[in-house]
């Protein structure tokens, strides 16, 4: 069972049988793909749908899967940098109108790339222009590239994209560099790949209280299976995306100390997210909360007992105080895309 959604703008429907609510007329401009971290790369992609969308007066469209395929196909995924609903409220950051979520189950997997044009996209979505990134493949066998949709194109008279790879230092952003990025710990360039800071979406759970008691009381997140950094202590920014998930004067960024560890001090074995926000109160149980990490503090440490432990978090807290006030000048908005600097990716129509 798929979780809901976050009450977003975005339009989400969930699986093939949601299409018979849509008619063929209303058409869309449409990608397909996991999108899994929806980096910098894929924002280009977005973006042209958007921008062709906006052109032809028919609404943007991203078909995702709930889950990666490489899980079904080979029985172990990848670790997922962000988790379906992350990946919806970032669509909807990234100003998508209809997001369809497939599971990709056994008949899935069987459906050609032909089939899936026909069934999914020029039947389901009345789909006008098909945008695909460089490395785009779908259908049995990843055989749907723009190469083998081309002639499809041109007989089915849609509009056919690709954008070309968006590089960092001669390598191209991929969903794979910034899962290498993220678990050495290389938080900047993770960050320049993902075009905002790594970040994780949980939902605030009841702890031990211990946090309380030592004078710095925690939010502690049950995490949506997102890859996270090393374990350690992180200057962060948090949110509470709410109802529209956007970044704003009403819905704002909150400085926080986040520690990512056992606790060994308190011979805790489970890894547990904790966020310790600065100069704030109220109750934040069973809200969701997105989590920007902007710099490393230190790494997990053992400590004496309690005093020591309160020592060292005061230090960690007035460090972080001192590094978050640039980094929120730097970032502005965490969620909104930084570009890199030069040109983007081309596009070529065929």
């Amino acid at each position: 069972m798929l979780k809901p959604s976050f009450g977003l703008a975005v339009q989400v429907l969930r699986g093939l049988s949601s299409l018979a609510s849509r008619e063929r007329g209303e058409g869309c401009i449409a990608t397909v793909g996991v999108f899994d971290g929806v980096h910098l790369g894929h924002f280009h992609v977005l973006q042209k749908v958007r921008e062709l969308a906006a052109a032809r007066e028919f609404p943007s469209a991203v078909v995702t899967f709930a889950g990666h395929p490489k899980a079904t196909l080979l029985g172990r995924g990848p670790s997922a940098i962000t988790s379906l609903e992350h990946r919806l409220l970032l669509f909807r950051r990234s100003g998508m109108a209809l997001a369809l979520v497939l599971d990709f189950d056994a008949a899935l997997r069987e459906l050609s790339a032909e089939a899936f044009l026909h069934q999914v996209l020029l039947d389901g979505l009345g789909m006008k222009e098909l945008v695909l990134g460089f490395d785009s493949k779908f259908g049995k066998d990843r055989r749907g590239t723009v190469e083998t949709l081309a002639p499809l194109a041109r007989e089915l008279d849609f509009g056919l994209h690709q954008i070309s790879a968006l590089r960092l230092e001669g390598r191209a952003i991929s969903s794979t560099a910034i899962r290498e990025a993220v678990s050495l710990g290389e938080l900047d360039r993770a960050a320049a790949m993902l075009g905002r800071p790594v970040s994780l979406l949980g939902t605030v759970i009841r702890g031990d209280q211990r946090g309380r008691l030592l004078g710095f009381p925690t939010a502690n997140l049950d995490l949506h299976q997102e890859l996270q950094p090393p374990k350690g202590v992180y200057a962060a920014l948090v949110h509470f995306p709410k109802c529209n998930g956007d970044l704003d004067a009403a819905n704002p960024l909150h400085p926080a100390v986040v520690n990512i560890g056992h606790r060994p001090t308190f011979e805790k074995q489970e890894i547990s997210v904790e966020a310790h926000l600065l100069d704030f109160e109220g109750d934040l149980y069973d809200q969701d909360m997105e989590v920007f990490f902007l710099d490393f503090l230190r790494g997990e440490q053992r400590f004496g007992g309690p005093a020591a432990l309160v020592a060292q978090i005061q230090e960690d807290v007035a460090l972080a105080r001192q590094l978050l006030a640039s980094a929120k000048d730097h970032w502005q908005i965490p969620g909104r895309y930084l570009p890199i600097e030069g040109p983007g990716p081309d596009s070529l129509s065929v």
